[in-house]
Parts: C-alpha cells; sequence; structure tokens
C-alpha cells in the first residue's frame, strides 16, 4: 500500500517497507491527529482496510488513518 514517499507491505499485522536493502517496520512516531476528518470510516466506507496491531487502519488519501476514542489519527 502507498505510504508517503514509500511502499508499505502487510505482514502478519505489522507495516514493513524496504530501507537500505533490509526490512523495517513502518510504525507512526508519536499521536498524529488527523485535524477536520469528518468522515466516518466503517466496513462499508469503500476505504481499504489494513490490519495493522490491534486495530484496523483505513487507506484514505494516502494516509492510513485510525480510530481512536472520539477522532482520527493520521498514521
Amino acid at each position: 500500500m502507498p505510504h508517503g514517499d514509500h511502499v508499505d507491505y502487510v505482514h502478519d499485522g505489522h507495516l514493513h517497507r524496504e530501507h537500505e536493502g533490509h526490512w523495517d517496520e513502518c510504525e507512526p512516531a508519536g499521536h498524529a491527529v488527523h485535524e477536520g476528518h469528518e468522515h466516518v470510516h466503517h466496513d462499508e466506507c469503500g476505504h481499504a482496510q489494513v490490519p495493522h496491531g490491534d486495530h484496523v487502519d483505513y487507506l484514505h488519501g494516502g494516509h492510513r488513518h485510525a480510530e481512536h476514542g472520539d477522532h482520527w489519527d493520521d498514521h
């Protein structure tokens, strides 16, 4: 799946990216709230679902969105 300036691969609930000849887990650094995100993701919203650890991310506009309380985080 596209992620910023690279491509991530989903494997066993983790996201991996190739980096200088080896594979890194591609995890967000810190808590990044996606401001102004009024769309609510769900099973039938039309956005690709990506299993990620203990939750599901939704691919939307080149970003992964994850539900977090009453808002969406930008992964």
